[in-house]
């Protein structure tokens, strides 16, 4: 099924549940063809999450959620779909943690679809909140840096580094702002998936190269805001390889650095980042754009999906219980 991009504002979320079927935007294809895939295995939603047809913490975290469900809904067993699912990527903690979550609420007799679309809703809700706390962080007139994807495609909806940004925005009412969306290489995640949503809610921004992260940053940028895949105990948080960079820039020049991100990203059985499993993914990812090779044949690539900020570097958390010091994080729990 194919969709224009005016459907998808505000009608359509990243994943969700019909007809027996977890449907989801496929975001490999954006933003030249906004398509949409469904599945009605758990195998499958394993997959889609690997492949990074979903792609985003709390998004894969509605994915697995769904993949549950879906696995539930076909009499499958839950340990081994729980295993399954959990095996598809190792950083992002939302993912544990919605496995863990359906198969307690599975346990309590709760419907399948219900658990999962409560989750799904969850996250939403939580988004919202994370708007709400961030929003006044931003002043008008100010300029603000992402990394990655981090809005409703990362999400479900809404957002949680991108939330704060479209509060204060506020669809062209609220405060005059401007983004840099650095790139993201190798997938390109800013380019292709930030940009895009930006572009629906009419928000000015400029992509950038990731190696002009600091010149900009130099040049005149009032925060950072990013979001996080796996955060442990101290504060220490995994989010896209390049995010420590630019953590260490904002230092540097005293620029704010703000990490969104919902309570399901906290790990507290992991005690620091130097414990949180950084997954690697296939060079070809780096040697390759589309079907070309761009990397002399002979030439081997490393590609580390997600690299580690120490808590130092963080100047709050904005979360849906408000913004915290990295040292406060221990109200979460």
């Amino acid at each position: 099924m194919k969709v224009g991009l005016g459907d998808v504002k505000n009608e359509m979320r990243a994943v969700w549940f019909t007809n027996g079927e977890v449907r989801m935007i496929d975001q490999r294809r954006l933003p030249s063809d906004v398509s949409i895939v469904s599945f009605k295995d758990h195998n499958a939603v394993a997959m889609a999450i690997k492949n990074m047809t979903v792609r985003g913490a709390p998004s894969i975290g509605a994915a697995a959620a769904y993949g549950m469900c879906l696995a539930a809904l076909n009499g499958r067993n839950l340990k081994e779909a729980a295993t399954v699912i959990k095996a598809a990527r190792p950083t992002a903690n939302d993912l544990f943690y919605a496995v863990d979550h359906m198969v307690s609420e599975l346990k309590k007799g709760v419907a399948p679809q219900k658990a999962a679309d409560d989750y799904a809703q969850m996250i939403v809700d939580k988004c919202i909140s994370m708007g709400e706390h961030g929003a006044p962080l931003i002043n008008d007139g100010d300029v603000i840096m992402t990394h990655c994807n981090a809005g409703a495609l990362a999400t479900v909806d809404v957002g949680t580094a991108l939330a704060p940004i479209r509060k204060a925005h506020a669809e062209g009412k609220g405060k005059k702002i401007f983004v840099f969306v650095s790139e993201t290489r190798p997938r390109l995640q800013g380019m292709q998936l930030t940009a895009w949503e930006l572009l629906q809610e009419g928000i000015p921004h400029s992509v950038i190269t990731d190696n002009a992260s600091g010149h900009f940053m130099k040049m005149g940028v009032d925060m950072v805001i990013v979001g996080a895949d796996r955060i442990a105990a101290n504060g220490d948080f995994a989010n896209k390889i390049g995010t420590y960079g630019k953590a260490v820039l904002a230092k540097e020049l005293n620029i704010p650095f703000y990490v969104a991100a919902p309570v399901s990203t906290f790990d507290f059985e992991t005690e620091d980042g130097d414990k949180i499993v950084i997954e690697h993914r296939p060079e070809e990812e780096v040697t390759m754009i589309g079907s070309m090779r761009i990397a002399p044949v002979g030439s081997h690539a490393v590609n580390p999906s997600f690299d580690v900020t120490p808590a130092r570097y963080v100047t709050g958390f904005i979360t849906e219980k408000g913004i915290l010091r990295p040292d406060e994080i221990s109200r979460m729990r």
